[in-house]
């Protein structure tokens, strides 16, 4: 089946989306994040199709987000694990966990708390020290490889969403 690629777009979201951004991937992710690494367990934890699990485990590894590497206790057999990378998406199943919790009326399924002090994490989210910062606290500024179509959609952004003029 042909599918878009959004790498000639210049958006960070749809860049990532291009790596990361099919539903099998982002829960591969989850599951390693959770302590899986062997092809089996991802296949029963996640109820997914062996050679469609081949194949979301190939693209993350070419993407650099995992790495193949030989099983604890058996030299015949490979696990997967999350490179530097993959590990930097922590903040994006944290933030899509939370989101879910939210808004998707269900009871949460785990929590997470810090290891030192036992206390459950804040909200993930954008912030100035302790601030935690919404939608209209932001102001969109183009970066260094904004084109003419970002600084529009920017200058329509902040008109709409701030009321600037």
């Amino acid at each position: 089946m042909y599918r878009k690629t959004f790498d000639g777009m210049n958006c960070s979201v749809a860049r990532s989306l291009d790596q990361v951004g099919e539903w099998w991937s982002l829960l591969i992710v989850r599951e390693c994040l959770l302590g899986t690494s062997r092809f089996d367990d991802f296949q029963q934890r996640l109820g997914i199709a062996r050679n469609v699990l081949t194949s979301r485990l190939n693209s993350l590894i070419d993407y650099g987000v995992l790495e193949k590497v030989i099983a604890e206790g058996s030299e015949k057999r490979s696990a997967y694990k999350l490179t530097p990378k993959g590990e930097a998406l922590f903040p994006v199943i944290v933030a899509l966990s939370q989101w879910g919790d939210e808004w998707l009326g269900h009871e949460a399924p785990l929590q997470l708390v810090e290891n030192k002090t036992g206390l459950p994490i804040e909200p993930v989210g954008p912030r100035v020290g302790d601030r935690l910062l919404a939608l209209r606290d932001v102001r969109v500024e183009p970066g260094p490889g904004a084109t003419e179509k970002t600084m529009e959609a920017i200058r329509n952004r902040n008109r709409v969403i701030l009321g600037e003029e």
